[in-house]
């Protein structure tokens, strides 16, 4: 058994990997496409559009949540969710830091 231990890893190495595995999911590429798509708080919408059950769109929505990509606010007795502009940012520059490690592209490699 190899070593899964998260503390053995840096804090960019842990983010990277748990953004890419927010991402590797349809269902909350789904759901992120949709929040981008409306540019505001979306609370019971997201059933109807993705086509899920309600408890599945709520577990991915709180995964979303526990990483910082999406924030929630209560409105009566539901909560409305948007796209954590922020966080997404950070998002997208850790992952382009690295996803650019290949440039300049290494001159005699196997």
């Amino acid at each position: 058994m190899g070593l899964t231990k998260s503390e053995i890893f840096t804090d960019t190495q842990n983010r990277i990997a748990a953004f890419a595995k927010a991402l590797g999911h349809p269902a909350r590429v789904a759901i992120l496409q949709q929040l981008f798509k409306t540019d505001s708080c979306i609370c019971g919408d997201l059933v109807e559009e993705i086509g899920l059950a309600q408890p599945t769109i709520s577990q991915h929505l709180r995964e979303l949540k526990t990483l910082g990509l999406i924030q929630g606010s209560i409105e009566g007795t539901r909560v409305c969710y948007c796209i954590d502009k922020e966080n997404w940012t950070l998002m997208k520059e850790m992952l382009v830091t690295f996803m650019d490690q290949d440039i300049p592209a290494q001159e005699g490699c196997c």
